[in-house]
């Protein structure tokens, strides 16, 4: 098994990251000893997971939530599934139309 995860850091930014042990990789963030980006923004929380079968289709999500915008992250923290494509970005980085 493995997981996708979100994390919100204490200056409010979000990090998006994937792993086989979840316990694990969140307690290395929270000692300050997992990315150099959250061990710059101390302290972090988990707040959100999704679990996979293999560390291929976690790394894959991971990278695909890493493009969206932060009103998608949130939508997706919230459980709010069908927000989520009226939030999808088009090319030029701003809300699809239509």
């Amino acid at each position: 098994m493995a997981f996708t995860y979100i994390l919100e850091c204490a200056d409010g930014t979000l990090y998006v990251g994937s792993t086989r042990s979840l316990e694990l990789r969140v307690a290395q963030h929270v000692a300050g000893q997992g990315s150099a980006y959250t061990r710059c923004r101390l302290p972090v929380r988990l707040v959100w997971s999704h679990q996979f079968e293999n560390i291929g289709e976690a790394f894959w999500f991971e990278k695909k939530v890493q493009n969206w915008s932060r009103a998608k992250c949130r939508a997706l923290i919230e459980g709010r599934y069908e927000d989520l494509p009226a939030l999808a970005r088009g090319r030029t980085g701003r809300p699809a139309s239509g």
